[in-house]
C-alpha cells in the first residue's frame, strides 16, 4: 500500500539542506545556557541552608496570604535559611520581603518573560536567567527546603518538579510543605482518592509532603525532618545532586 501523504504547512522535505544560520545559532545558544548555570552555581553555592519558596504572582499586599507570606520568610530567615523566590511579584514579593527583613540573605531567581517580569525590590541576591530548565534546577541544587504557598500553574509546577525528583531519587529527600490546609486539602484528597486508588502511586508517596497553616509550623518541619544530622547533604547526597 502506498504511504498516505500529507501536506503539512511548513513541513520539509527529506531532501530540503538544513538552514545552517539556524543551526549555527542553535548550536551557540547552548554557550548562553551554560553561562547561567555556571554563574548560578558560583552564587548560590554560599547560600546554603536554603528555602525554595513558591507562591502567586497575583496576589497584593493586604491580602491575608500576603502577609502570612511575608511572616514566613521573616521566620525562615530569622531561623538561619536564605529564602529564594522567582523573585517577581505577589506572594515571591511577601517571602523576599520577609526575609530582607532578616538576618539571612534573600535572593531571587528572575525570568525574562515576553511580557517582562518585575523583579521586587527585596533582594540581596538577584539572577536573572532566560530559560526556565536552568533557573528549575537553581532551586532545588541548594535547597534544603520546598515552601509551597497558594499559586496558580507555575506554583503547581513547581510543586509537581519537586515531588517528581524526590519520589524518583532524582533528588535528595527534602521537606516539601504546603502551607494552607484551605487551599491544598482537595487537591491532596485527589491524590488519594484517584491516584492512589488506581495504583498511580505509592502510599508511601503521600508522606513526601506536608500541610501546614502556620509560619512556626513550616520551620518546625524543617528542623524536624533533619534532626541532628545538619542541613547540607551527606556524601551520598551530594552524588545525586550531582547528577541532577
Amino acid at each position: 500500500m502506498e504511504k498516505e501523504k500529507f501536506d503539512l504547512p511548513g513541513a520539509h522535505s527529506r531532501k530540503e539542506p538544513v538552514n545552517d544560520g539556524m543551526l549555527s545559532r542553535e548550536s551557540w545558544k547552548i554557550f548562553q545556557i551554560m553561562a547561567e548555570f555556571v554563574e548560578g552555581y558560583e552564587r548560590l553555592a554560599r547560600i546554603r541552608p536554603s528555602v525554595s519558596f513558591f507562591g502567586s504572582a497575583r496576589i497584593k499586599p493586604g491580602h491575608p496570604y500576603y502577609e502570612l507570606t511575608e511572616e514566613l520568610g521573616y521566620e525562615l530567615s530569622r531561623a538561619g535559611f536564605s529564602v529564594v523566590t522567582g523573585g517577581g511579584g505577589g506572594l515571591m514579593e511577601a517571602a523576599n520581603k520577609g526575609a530582607f527583613r532578616g538576618k539571612s540573605p534573600s535572593v531571587g531567581l528572575n525570568i525574562q518573560l515576553p511580557h517582562e517580569q518585575k523583579a521586587n525590590a527585596y533582594q540581596d541576591i538577584t539572577l536573572s536567567f532566560r530559560h526556565f530548565f536552568a533557573r528549575k534546577v537553581m532551586f532545588v541544587k541548594y535547597a534544603s527546603a520546598y515552601v509551597i504557598m497558594p499559586g496558580g500553574f507555575g506554583t503547581l509546577d513547581e510543586f509537581f518538579e519537586i515531588l517528581t525528583l524526590v519520589q524518583t531519587q532524582k533528588s535528595r529527600r527534602i521537606p516539601i510543605i504546603l502551607l494552607g490546609t484551605e487551599f491544598w486539602k482537595d487537591l491532596l484528597a485527589w491524590f488519594r482518592n484517584q491516584l492512589l486508588a488506581h495504583g498511580m502511586i505509592d502510599e508511601e508517596d503521600l508522606n513526601l509532603v506536608h500541610l501546614v497553616d502556620k509560619p512556626v509550623d513550616v520551620v518546625e518541619r524543617i528542623f524536624t525532618h533533619y534532626g541532628d544530622r545538619g542541613f547540607l547533604p551527606s556524601p551520598e547526597e551530594d552524588a545525586i545532586m550531582l547528577e541532577l
